[in-house]
């Protein structure tokens, strides 16, 4: 379980560098179900691993200049503040003994792993749509609003800070209908954002949770080698057949988590 489970954070970082999203909603499946931590564990490690992973990624299209940083700023300065208060106030004093049920107690842990699974129905859908025919080629300054965005990186910032997944594919479709952005700087903008929502709303953790560096920064370099593997191959493959074949992967495993978590 644990050799399927390095190959899974490579394709993690692979997934990142093919089609700039959509690997790290697999994170905490791949933490729970492959290598045996409890759900609340698995969204803390996914924060910093999806955080850095995608941090190397945002770097690189800053570079070649497919990043806003105005859209970052005013998206990011909501988001960043909802995450961070999220894990460091809220998620710590959520009882694990939510509810009972018809003699079914219902938990935080099963509950993080039905919400997740319904994150990846989600997640799948927009993935396996086409967003470029529909993408506008020029931006649109104007668009890009504090307050047009404020919702909606608070709405990414509690996500993010309860399931410890990166939100892309809800950043995506905003950041190309709301405020304009071209797909690919869309992409761009959007890991820079997930890395800063992630790696901030880790921070929020350290003090309540036990971390075991060691296997952490293990699992982050595999996932940050599979993103640099990732970005060179882009140019040479169609990453709109990947994104597709990819999303109807995750509609399977939202699907499968869903099950496996109702069911037992």
């Amino acid at each position: 379980m644990e050799i399927l489970g390095y190959l899974a954070a490579a394709l993690i970082g692979i997934s990142l560098g093919l089609i700039g999203g959509g690997g790290s909603i697999l994170t905490v499946p791949v933490m729970v179900y492959l290598f045996g931590l409890n759900p609340l564990l698995a969204t803390s490690y996914s924060l910093f691993i999806v955080g850095s992973t995608s941090l190397i990624g945002a770097v690189n299209n800053y570079r070649n200049g497919l990043v806003n940083t105005k859209a970052v700023f005013f998206f990011g300065s909501a988001s960043i503040v909802t995450v961070f208060i999220t894990r460091r106030f809220i998620v710590p004093v959520i009882p694990e003994n939510i509810a009972m049920v018809n003699g079914f107690t219902i938990t935080w842990s099963f509950l993080t792993m039905v919400l997740f699974g319904t994150l990846m129905l989600l997640a799948s859908v927009s993935m396996i749509r086409d967003y470029n025919s529909s993408a506008p080629e020029q931006e649109c300054p104007e668009c890009i609003k504090f307050l047009k965005l404020l919702g909606y990186g608070i709405a990414i910032g509690v996500i993010t800070g309860l399931l410890g997944a990166g939100g892309g594919f809800l950043l995506i479709p905003v950041l190309i209908f709301l405020i304009k952005l071209p797909i690919k700087k869309a992409i761009g903008t959007s890991l820079m954002i997930i890395a800063l929502n992630s790696l901030i709303g880790f921070t929020g953790d350290l003090g309540h949770t036990l971390i075991d560096w060691t296997f952490l920064l293990k699992i982050t370099m595999i996932a940050i080698a599979g993103i640099i593997m990732g970005g060179s191959i882009s140019n040479k493959v169609s990453s709109d057949k990947l994104k597709k074949g990819f999303g109807w992967f995750v509609l399977l495993m939202g699907i499968y988590i869903i099950l496996k978590e109702v069911i037992r």
